[in-house]
């Protein structure tokens, strides 16, 4: 039985198709899983056991499609589903199966502020998809594969960060769901633990300014990794403090510890770090369930958020209160409390 999945992008949307592919895989004995996304995403899943091929699209998606024909799919899955997958799903003429994005439902909530979402988790809605053919959600939570000869060299990380670091995510791919700078530089400032700032080459030159007041505490690999490797220094950390974007999903892939910022999105979108139930579970003591691994730092409440589902250059409004409200010293508290140090 030969499956294709589509998801065109982004890192984190990726990196949240993960279970389906896992339990197609795993849990239908003759299934060969391809995965088609966008070129730029190829090292998220090169490295996947559990993908028999991948397709690329680089630029036109008709150069392509001959390809896609001549495989023969049996079922499309298609958890973008959008005109381009549409498109997708009309040349192959195969019987498919689309994750529904509930737009209604989330114009709803950024237009009118009147939320109809489900209380369910996107992974669970995309593992809706697959259930016509017996495949249950494993538990196991999200998957990530960094190949040996991409992971990161002790030699790259600074000697005061080797005994043990947390990691901040300080890109993201909006400006309303970047924690601001001011804020970054009070709660780096305060901190008493060595930290590495992540995020793309664009995020270079807010790390530095960050870094500034203290370049032995504070390490800036922003722009100086590739994804894989930023995921390596992720995996690392003891705890990840991070915007909602793809790394807060890596970061949860590799079961860390994280406290994520959110702007101008919300929870409530189903796309909080997702880690599986079987990680929960095992992770109960005598005394009862563990802390939740993820902390959520929002303002509530906020009559203007959220204003987008995916976010703005700015914030429309001018006055950035989704994020500027969410005090620096209560972050550099919870972070203390996660890791068990002193204020």
């Amino acid at each position: 039985m030969k499956f294709l999945v589509i998801r065109f992008s982004s890192i984190g949307d990726i990196v949240l198709t993960t279970p389906v592919i896992r339990c197609l895989k795993k849990q239908i004995a003759t299934a060969e899983v391809h995965f088609l996304t966008k070129q730029a995403y190829h090292s998220i899943t090169d490295s996947n056991p559990y993908i028999d091929k991948c397709y690329y699209l680089n630029k036109e998606l008709d150069a392509l499609m001959n390809q896609l024909r001549s495989e023969d799919y049996d079922y499309i899955i298609d958890l973008h589903h959008n005109l381009r997958t549409a498109k997708v799903k009309k040349a192959l003429g195969k019987p498919s199966f689309s994750f529904n994005k509930l737009n209604i439902e989330k114009w709803l909530y950024t237009a009118l502020k009147w939320n109809r979402m489900p209380d369910l988790h996107i992974v669970d809605r995309y593992m809706q998809t697959v259930q016509a053919f017996g495949v249950i959600n494993d538990g196991a939570g999200l998957d990530y594969f960094i190949p040996e000869d991409q992971r990161v060299k002790e030699s790259d990380i600074p000697t005061s960060h080797l005994a043990g670091y947390i990691g901040v995510v300080i890109g993201a791919a909006h400006n309303t769901k970047k924690y601001p700078l001011h804020k970054l530089q009070a709660f780096c400032g305060q901190i008493k633990h060595p930290l590495i700032l992540l995020g793309g080459k664009e995020d270079y030159e807010r790390g530095q300014q960050i870094a500034a007041a203290d370049p032995v505490k504070v390490y800036n690999a922003c722009g100086k990794f590739t994804l894989n490797e930023s995921a390596d220094l992720v995996r690392r950390a003891r705890l990840v403090v991070t915007n909602d974007t793809g790394l807060m999903h890596i970061a949860a892939a590799f079961k860390r510890k994280i406290v994520s910022l959110w702007g101008n999105t919300v929870p409530e979108f189903g796309m909080v770090p997702y880690y599986g139930s079987n990680f929960l579970s095992s992770s109960k003591n005598q005394q009862g369930p563990m802390q939740p691994p993820a902390d959520i730092l929002e303002v509530r409440p906020l009559w203007c958020r959220p204003c987008s589902k995916i976010g703005y250059s700015k914030c429309p409004l001018g006055h950035f209160k989704c994020m500027e409200k969410i005090d620096a010293t209560v972050l550099l508290t919870r972070v203390n409390e996660r890791l068990g140090l002193q204020a």
